[in-house]
């Protein structure tokens, strides 16, 4: 009605002008041009942001390695769908949503298209920050739009099941009232529990929702609950098994040589993802093509997680000065480290990659969860061990060893805040800043003088390691054992 009126007025408007004579062509032709600017925009605005995938993409559980109980805890879950007359005899409630959380590159992704192919479904997937827009109620429209397609796809491809995937669910699933000054996401996380709600067994098309997110922490509750996330499954970092599980998948398309140790890479690749593993193969696989190899040796699996882990070897070189402190600096390490826990130095290289001007890996033959003061109060050593051979050798440190007292100190609020110093068990937030800064400044001077001591004791054979790295640029762990094993004969 107030559409009509104002059209109305608005021709009564242009009459009386022309009447006054007055030209209103250059107005007529602004208001039409604004108004399909308008409608094109709008358009724009409220379209579906979802991309819409069916099984073609072949991506199945098996292709899947290292999580196993988050597979299993996902396949449980697909069963109630899959087998829903079986489920529902047995008065089970098909379930709605699904949580994945975990850190980037664990394979949540691919997990939720390989529920796709799981239960013969179409996938429709979105990430959480196309909802978010500066016009009011796009988001919420968008949802909308999201899970009517997904039904509308579902019935067109005859398929009984739908899967919608949201991406980065935290981006409008923030804990609601914190944008005072932009209600577009309160909006947009109300639509979704709206939709999430509507959600009914009765339906033509049964959906399941499957999100992820590396920021459960910031997620609303009321999306959490059950009857809308039904079951939050944590996929991890892969531990040794099932970092060597992946290997294999990654490598079995690979021309592998006869001296390929996948055990061995796969201990040393503690704290990688899936997706740091996948890379790691395919930079071995890019480093023998480069080396104009027809196999894929171990050792350019060794170079590649170096790679990965620091960046490519850069172009510039360190003057011969710095070259040899950057060896005393990564030699104290690598030395504090072996004398501490034997067998935990991999390699040890002055080789500039990345922002790093040399680099000591370590490794262990465990992955290690919980830690101990012991093995603290070691790592703090190794730490320090750096700046502390420079000092000895050279009578002074350097800027290098920033990034390791960063660390120590790090380590050492980390005894505080566990109750393994002297003040036992404390507050976190009460705790006063001088009385921490004191605690840990005892922590590390204590340290300090420990490895003080063993640089001292093992002064010519830090020298000896020192020239192989000078003259090598890089040393394995088994080769610098053997150097320390000739060191005490001698």
């Amino acid at each position: 009605m107030l559409v009509e009126i104002g059209v109305g007025l608005g021709i009564a408007f242009a009459i009386f002008l022309v009447i006054k004579g007055v030209n209103i062509l250059p107005v007529i032709i602004i208001l039409g041009f604004s108004y399909m600017l308008y409608n094109l925009t709008r358009s724009n605005l409220v379209r579906n942001p979802s991309k819409v995938i069916t099984n073609d993409h072949g991506i199945t559980f098996d292709q899947i390695g290292g999580q196993e109980v988050a597979k299993n805890e996902l396949l449980e879950a697909l069963d109630f769908i899959k087998n829903f007359d079986k489920a529902k005899k047995m008065g089970i409630r098909p379930l709605k949503g699904i949580m994945l959380t975990g850190d980037p590159g664990t394979g949540k992704t691919l997990m939720a298209k390989a529920a796709t192919s799981y239960i013969d479904s179409v996938f429709v997937s979105a990430s959480g920050s196309e909802f978010i827009e500066m016009y009011a109620g796009v988001g919420a429209q968008r949802v909308r739009q999201l899970f009517n397609g997904a039904r509308a796809m579902a019935k067109k491809a005859s398929k009984k099941h739908g899967v919608i995937f949201i991406d980065e669910i935290e981006v409008i699933a923030g804990i609601r009232g914190r944008h005072s000054s932009h209600l577009e996401y309160d909006q947009t996380l109300n639509q979704l529990l709206v939709e999430m709600d509507g959600i009914s067994s009765g339906d033509d098309v049964n959906l399941l929702v499957i999100a992820a997110t590396n920021r459960a922490d910031i997620i609303d509750p009321a999306l959490m609950r059950p009857g809308r996330f039904d079951r939050i499954v944590k996929v991890d970092l892969p531990d040794k098994e099932g970092r060597l599980e992946i290997l294999k998948l990654h490598t079995k398309d690979k021309p592998l040589a006869d001296d390929v140790d996948l055990n061995q890479i796969a201990r040393e690749t503690f704290g990688f993802s899936g997706a740091h593993l996948e890379n790691l193969c395919n930079e071995a696989a890019i480093l023998a093509m480069r080396g104009d190899n027809t196999e894929v040796n171990h050792k350019y699996f060794i170079e590649a997680i170096d790679k990965v882990i620091m960046g490519e070897k850069l172009n510039r070189k360190p003057t011969e000065e710095e070259r040899k402190r950057i060896a005393i600096h990564e030699s104290g390490h690598a030395l504090v480290s072996e004398l501490f826990n034997p067998n935990s130095v991999s390699a040890i290289t002055i080789t500039s990659r990345g922002q790093a001007l040399g680099y000591m890996r370590q490794t262990s033959e465990d992955d290690i969860y919980l830690y101990t003061k012991q093995y603290l109060e070691s790592q703090i050593a190794v730490s320090l061990a750096g700046a502390v051979a420079e000092e000895k050798i050279l009578g002074d440190s350097s800027t290098g060893a920033s990034g390791d007292f960063e660390q120590a100190v790090k380590l050492a609020k980390k005894m505080v805040f566990s109750g393994m110093s002297e003040l036992s068990v404390v507050d976190k937030d009460s705790l006063p800043s001088e009385k921490l800064y004191k605690v840990i400044s005892d922590i590390l001077s204590m340290q300090k003088n420990i490895v003080e001591k063993m640089i001292d004791k093992k002064r010519n054979v830090l020298k000896i390691i020192v020239d192989y790295l000078m003259e090598n640029e890089k040393i394995d762990g088994n080769h610098f054992r053997n150097i320390l094993k000739k060191s005490k004969v001698a």
